[in-house]
């Protein structure tokens, strides 16, 4: 059980920044299927710094782990002003837009990476090799009975995960940026008759999406998959999408609805090896939160309320 726990946080706790993300792009009345694209793009610019710093800062230092988390967010906020310049500039239509962004960076990071690593070391390989973080137990925590496996062999992202929760949500729901970025989602129209610029709101949002949906796929890359690779696109991204519905575009409940797809993942993994199956069908365990994800929706899809402005492009004239 203390091993589900374990596995289970360390899931979510990438998956969940990943949705806050998409709630604060759909907050601001674009929606955003591109997430799994953000995610992807900027593990590729964290995992492209952390090669290059290896051979100066040595493999183990855990300062270029931490140097990667930032150049991710970076990458990932810089690639998301594609999906913005798109959606709010020239109006295209947000699904088909988010969906173009996730196929690109799929090409692009998977040609990009084959083309460095030949130029590096004359292997055209797919992927960069990153390792992992190291872990961490917080004593007097640890003991506690049944919850105290959740502060035990913990990342470090965890904790950075906790911080920027508490961030995220302060500054959606108690500063003035938050305030007027929640009323493009709802009525863009009267934030413009406040004197507020819609346009630039939501990019801004978007571009938040992209930089926390990057800092959750560098956490993938260093905790699941140990490299960066085109195995990164696992449909995390449409998971953390789900999280952010079934949350109906809320922090805390989404923070929620994360943990319980890391519990499952993790229990399912941990129900295969405890059956004795074969290797092989711990994939089939590994969809728990997808096949929870069709589930749920038939049971909360009608209690949902988006904003009335997602999708919508923001027309001047429209009153």
């Amino acid at each position: 059980m203390d091993k589900v726990f374990i596995d289970g946080l360390s899931f979510a706790a990438p998956l969940f920044i990943m949705a806050m993300g998409a709630i604060y792009s759909e907050k601001s009345g674009i929606t955003n299927l591109a997430v799994e694209g953000f995610q992807g793009f900027g593990a590729f610019v964290g995992a492209l710094t952390a090669i290059l710093l290896m051979p100066v800062l040595g493999d183990g230092s855990q300062a270029v782990i931490y140097i990667a988390m930032l150049a991710a967010f970076v990458g990932g906020g810089i690639y998301a002003c594609l999906h913005a310049l798109l959606c709010i500039k020239f109006r295209a239509n947000q699904v088909i837009s988010g969906v173009v962004i996730n196929i690109l960076a799929v090409a692009l990071t998977t040609f990009l990476t084959s083309t460095i690593n030949k130029s590096l070391n004359g292997d055209a390989s797919n992927k960069f090799v990153l390792g992992v973080f190291n872990r961490y137990t917080i004593p007097g925590l640890s003991q506690i009975p049944v919850i105290g496996a959740l502060f035990r062999n913990m990342y470090p992202f965890e904790f950075i995960m906790i911080v920027v929760a508490i961030v995220a949500w302060y500054l959606m729901y108690r500063t003035r940026f938050g305030m007027r970025m929640r009323a493009c989602g709802e009525n863009p129209q009267a934030v413009d008759a406040a004197g507020g610029n819609v346009d630039r709101t939501r990019f801004i949002s978007v571009m938040i999406s992209g930089a926390l949906s990057g800092v959750g796929g560098i956490c993938f890359a260093y905790s699941i998959s140990a490299n960066f690779s085109p195995s990164i696109y696992m449909g995390y991204g449409y998971l953390a999408i789900a999280a952010m519905i079934f949350g109906n575009w809320n922090i805390l409940p989404t923070g929620a609805v994360c943990l319980f797809f890391g519990l499952a993942k993790a229990g399912g993994y941990q129900l295969c090896l405890s059956m004795g199956l074969p290797s092989n069908y711990s994939d089939l365990f590994m969809m728990l939160p997808y096949v929870l994800t069709l589930i749920l929706l038939v049971f909360f899809s009608k209690r949902n309320h988006p904003p009335k402005a997602a999708g919508e492009p923001y027309d001047k004239g429209k009153r």
